[in-house]
């Protein structure tokens, strides 16, 4: 094996493909705007920073650009890793690297929650990786040719560097991600989040993310950033003064960035962090809203969101000029006959234009597994991505024996889906939307930018002003809002680009259910479930 810890050894990080049904590849709408990808890879960027600096790296993004055979040649030893819905195609890769005599080393939250699937890799570098990499580079050192690095310590935040940013392309991106935090102090049942990060949330130090900053700024970029956290107000002191000093920074600046997180629902109750998000350029936010129902959310421990209004917690984002997102889940134990007319009001008299509804799915080591494996109502091969239709949790769940009957929960399903992405009904949430948004924005792009701007502006013009489906409603809603609130016309038309992908998830999502409930309705679901149990013919290997 060649000395790979030397000066001249050549590393290329592969971020595998996301499928172009998935709810967060719109890449249809990346396109009118000429980008390629919605999101860079920042787990392996932040990998680079880990690894020897007087290594040589490139970085191929599948979801930009093809790998090729050449690449894997150039490179002496090939990183990769991400999370369950690019399973198959980091599997794929594995064996691809070594048909081409090279050596693979994989991680990320996949691979951390089940390691032995991923057994072909040389190298397995698990959890945290400022924690477990260092194990890797001290064998690879010592010329050791594989290997499982795993350990419960947590990363000091403090001591993560700057991610290489200078890797990526930025054109090819419409965002670009940071992190602030990792951790979340609240307890759900099916979360991945805890039992990945802890329950304690572990931050950097707010000159840490303002050096991430600088250096996005030096290299060029400007525009989206999404902090990426998964719940960016674990600790609300500690979100408010990062954001004041984000707000110096800023302002210093001249605003040369937007931002974007995802928040437990109870942001809505501080004015004050309301008021600093606005300050600096906050304009979407998701929030984790999973079901109406008090009753399941209290049975899957989301006690964060009992007795909560989700119309008011929207409504009180859009007068901070804050777009909510939400998702939604199908599928917990005990849910009412009445879920779907519920889910769909709660999304219609809130407003929320982007809905992720997906089916409840187990995800590995968490509360929520491990309940259903003592019940014995896990399947043995629950966190296999094996199917063409398992591209994330919005058409993959339900990896379990459920109480409810199955065609009902696939049924309820469709029928939310089908009714919030049926365009009258879309439409409507973004004159919502656009009427009761009051931005303040502070980003302002440069000539080039608004070039870019005005000729994507045309783009979604064409493909939904000019379209049978939502040319009605989509010049409704434009004159409506230029008449009436002029200043939430941005927000809509993006809410009416991003139309075009939904649309398009919507269908597959529609066509791979009606085929399970086919299946269903044929076999019968005792049948069903007697083979994914691998108890009966056809049983899953």
């Amino acid at each position: 094996m060649k000395d790979l810890s030397g000066g001249q050894t050549k590393c290329l990080l592969v971020q595998t493909k996301f499928s172009g049904f998935s709810f967060w590849n719109y890449r249809d709408v990346c396109l009118m705007v000429g980008a390629k990808y919605p999101a860079a890879p920042l787990g392996l960027l932040t990998v680079a920073a880990l690894l020897p600096q007087h290594w040589t790296f490139q970085l191929i993004d599948e979801n930009v650009e093809p790998l090729l055979d050449e690449h894997i040649k150039w490179a002496d030893i090939v990183c990769s890793g991400g999370m369950l819905p690019q399973q198959k195609n980091i599997l794929g890769l594995i064996r691809r690297v070594h048909d081409l005599g090279r050596t693979i080393v994989v991680g990320g939250p996949d691979p951390t929650s089940q390691p032995d699937v991923y057994h072909e890799a040389d190298f397995l570098v698990l959890g945290e990786g400022e924690v477990t990499i260092p194990m890797f580079l001290n064998d690879l050192k010592n010329g050791i040719a594989s290997g499982r690095y795993v350990s419960t310590e947590k990363s000091d935040m403090l001591s993560v560097g700057v991610p290489r940013y200078d890797l990526i392309r930025f054109r090819d991106y419409l965002m670009i991600g940071l992190q602030f935090l990792r951790g979340c102090p609240f307890n759900c049942e099916f979360c991945d989040v805890i039992e990945l990060y802890g329950r304690v949330p572990r931050f950097k130090s707010n000159q840490q993310v303002i050096k991430e900053l600088q250096s996005l700024y030096d290299l060029g970029y400007r525009g989206h950033i999404d902090i990426v956290d998964d719940n960016f107000i674990g600790n609300k002191k500690k979100a408010k003064d990062l954001l004041r000093e984000i707000k110096i920074w800023t302002q210093k600046h001249r605003y040369p960035f937007y931002f974007s997180t995802e928040s437990s629902i109870n942001l809505a109750d501080d004015d004050e962090l309301l008021q600093l998000m606005r300050d600096v350029d906050f304009r979407y936010v998701f929030l984790g809203i999973e079901t109406p129902e008090d009753a399941v959310l209290e049975n899957n421990k989301k006690t964060q969101n009992v007795d909560v209004s989700i119309e008011e917690a929207v409504m009180k984002l859009l007068s901070y000029g804050i777009v909510s997102n939400g998702g939604f889940i199908i599928g917990f134990d005990h849910e009412g006959s009445q879920i779907a007319g519920k889910m769909i009001d709660s999304i219609r008299q809130s407003g929320i234009c982007l809905a992720m509804v997906s089916l409840l799915y187990a995800l590995p080591n968490t509360q929520l597994t491990r309940r259903l494996a003592s019940d014995g109502r896990l399947f043995p091969q629950a966190s296999r991505s094996v199917s063409d239709s398992d591209i994330d949790q919005t058409t993959g769940g339900l990896n379990f024996i459920t109480l409810i009957p199955r065609t009902v929960i696939l049924k309820n399903f469709i029928q939310v889906i089908d009714t919030i992405y049926e365009p009258s009904n879309y439409y409507k949430r973004v004159v919502f939307t656009g009427l009761h948004i009051r931005p303040q924005y502070k980003y302002s792009p440069d000539l080039k930018t608004w070039l870019n701007y005005l000729r994507s502006f045309l783009r979604v013009c064409r493909k939904a002003g000019f379209n049978s489906a939502t040319g009605y409603y989509y010049w409704k809603m434009f004159f409506t809002l230029i008449f009436r609130n002029p200043k939430g016309i941005e927000t809509a038309i993006n809410m009416a680009a991003m139309y075009i992908h939904f649309r398009k998830q919507k269908e597959f999502g529609i066509s791979a259910t009606n085929k399970a409930i086919k299946e269903l309705e044929k076999t019968g679901e005792d049948a069903f479930y007697a083979r994914m149990m691998g108890n009966g013919p056809g049983k899953e290997q």
